[in-house]
């Protein structure tokens, strides 16, 4: 009994540091407001809109 308990004591601690070592999984990321998109957007219609008209105008 004296050898079996270093034995089993040296081959049950791997598996226990393993076990117990698992990561967590992340939680949901913050997410960014984006407030302009709009304003980009309408802005990038508009110089398209410009440029289209300029091209006919030619």
């Amino acid at each position: 009994m004296k050898h079996k308990l270093p034995k089993l004591i040296a081959m049950l601690f791997p598996l226990i540091t393993f076990i117990t070592a698992q990561p967590t999984f992340p939680g949901a990321p913050d997410q960014a407001p984006i407030g302009g998109l709009g304003l980009l957007a309408a802005a990038g219609g508009a110089m398209a809109l410009k440029k289209l008209i300029d091209k006919h105008k030619k």
